[in-house]
């Protein structure tokens, strides 16, 4: 990418079908430097699930006027032969890659990690902005720039959620009108999960909120410590609920602060 930017210049990596989360993200780019860069790039390495990679959601057109409207300086839409020249270098998630996310969608972090560090080299930003939503993806690229000294300060952006409570995603498009209503489960129980005071009940509240939700399939539910992703116990003091599973084909995934456990920072 050779464009000739004021710095510092900050990065917000998008997959498109851009929604009031991806907005919220460009806005705080926007306050923590002069130029603010939107990539949208559909990565195959990622997606474990050939029909999920090709019925993923694509609206440049709209993307480019929301990203603009926004603060966007540069909407860019990078071609697979920029991204990947060359047989790419995989960047290993770790273990902790190989954790929930990781279980259900193998190889997933690898390929989030190997395109986000490509993206990184492309449009060189001092800042990289990205969502809390997707809390294992965040905690490994937070991992991955210390491990390899990127000059790069990475900013953690609240999940926006829409009135009813539903985290915005752009797959929620793929979802019906009573698919969206099991979707709005997910919160409640996360919600739910909150108001316990204690380890034990809080995950016994969240597991069975989540099973009782129609038609989804829950591949976890659970809390774990936000600071190293071990499972929470007693002593935990910064403990998050992650859920994630599919709604007819639509995967789905969530997590919240436990407030009432323990000290959360």
């Amino acid at each position: 990418m050779n464009l000739k930017l004021e710095h510092p210049v900050a990065l917000v990596p998008t997959m498109g079908a851009l929604h009031a989360g991806h907005e919220s993200l460009i806005k705080i780019a926007k306050t923590e430097a002069k130029s603010v860069v939107v990539s949208i790039f559909v990565n195959p390495l990622q997606f474990e699930n050939t029909n999920d990679f090709s019925n993923y959601p694509k609206s440049i057109e709209a993307d480019t006027k929301l990203a603009e409207s926004s603060g966007a300086t540069f909407v860019w839409v990078p071609t697979f032969d920029e991204i990947y020249p060359s047989e790419p270098t995989i960047i290993s998630a770790g273990e902790i890659g190989n954790l929930f996310e990781g279980v259900h969608r193998f190889g997933h972090f690898d390929g989030v990690l190997t395109v986000v560090k490509r993206l990184f080299d492309l449009a060189n930003p001092q800042f990289a902005v990205f969502g809390e939503k997707d809390f294992q993806q965040l905690f490994l690229i937070k991992e991955m720039v210390k491990k390899l000294e990127l000059p790069i300060k990475i900013i953690s952006a609240p999940t926006i959620r829409d009135s009813s409570g539903l985290a915005m995603s752009s797959r929620n498009i793929r979802l019906s009108v009573s698919d969206r209503e099991s979707a709005i489960g997910i919160y409640r129980a996360l919600e739910l999960a909150n108001t316990a005071t204690t380890l034990e009940l809080a995950r016994t509240k969240l597991k069975s909120a989540v099973s009782t939700i129609p038609n989804f399939l829950p591949d976890y539910a659970e809390l774990i410590d936000e600071n190293t992703f071990d499972l929470a116990t007693a002593t935990t003091t910064n403990v998050r609920a992650i859920v994630a599973g599919w709604i007819n084909g639509v995967r789905l995934i969530d997590n919240m602060v436990m407030s009432k456990i323990g000290v959360s920072k």
